[in-house]
């Protein structure tokens, strides 16, 4: 299948995905988690996006940003994507490539299904069996949105503050949402989009493909 071309104008929201090479360990350890976090707060003001959610696991990365700036993903990811392999390869040794190809990209194309990507998003540690609530994960979003945490690298999208009038209210709202488990129908809606780098609406495609598995 050839791949759509990417050509995102400022205002868009995306799912980002980036897996290690062959699907290997991308973190090995704390310092690793905590560079990582330190260089995408850094591109993302260099570059003019301004990130959500993401959840750091141990061979792969989701992250939730809208970009202020035509295509300004691009420049963010490949900054990022490099300093973190010089980072890792100078603590751990090696050398050549560190992540799989290119990131995979899905553009929100609906406010009902952004909330959703962040809960997927945050949720992820829960599904590979690592912890069993989102709260006992310290490389995620969830405990600066679910809990107010103080980030310097978050900036909550509009559809959150939509939750509730001040930050109490919008976090009561947003914890109470992971009450109610994504349909099986969601999660496939999810991975099928950014794993063929579609668009994520209510309606139309993508659909739903059974042979797409868990990330």
């Amino acid at each position: 299948m050839v791949r759509p071309l990417r050509n995102y104008p400022a205002g868009s929201c995306l799912h980002i995905v980036q897996r290690g090479d062959n699907r290997r360990t991308c973190f090995h350890d704390e310092q690793d988690r905590q560079r990582y976090l330190e260089l995408m707060e850094h591109y993302g003001k260099k570059y003019c996006c301004d990130l959500h959610a993401y959840v750091l696991m141990s061979n792969h990365v989701h992250i939730l940003l809208t970009v202020r700036e035509h295509n300004a993903q691009s420049l963010f990811m490949k900054d990022l994507s490099q300093q973190t392999a010089h980072w890792v390869h100078m603590r751990q040794g090696g050398s050549g490539t560190m992540w799989d190809g290119r990131y995979h990209s899905s553009i929100i194309d609906s406010d009902a299904y952004l909330l959703a990507c962040q809960r997927y998003i945050e949720l992820n540690p829960v599904r590979a069996g690592m912890v069993e609530l989102p709260s006992a994960y310290k490389w995620s979003s969830y405990r600066a949105n679910a809990e107010g945490r103080e980030s310097s690298i978050l900036t909550p999208h509009p559809v959150f503050l939509g939750l509730g009038k001040n930050d109490a209210a919008r976090q009561l709202a947003y914890r109470a949402l992971f009450d109610m488990p994504l349909s099986e129908k969601e999660l496939q809606r999810i991975r099928f989009a950014v794993k063929n780098d579609f668009a994520l609406r209510k309606t139309g495609k993508p659909g739903s493909d059974p042979r797409v598995r868990p990330d």
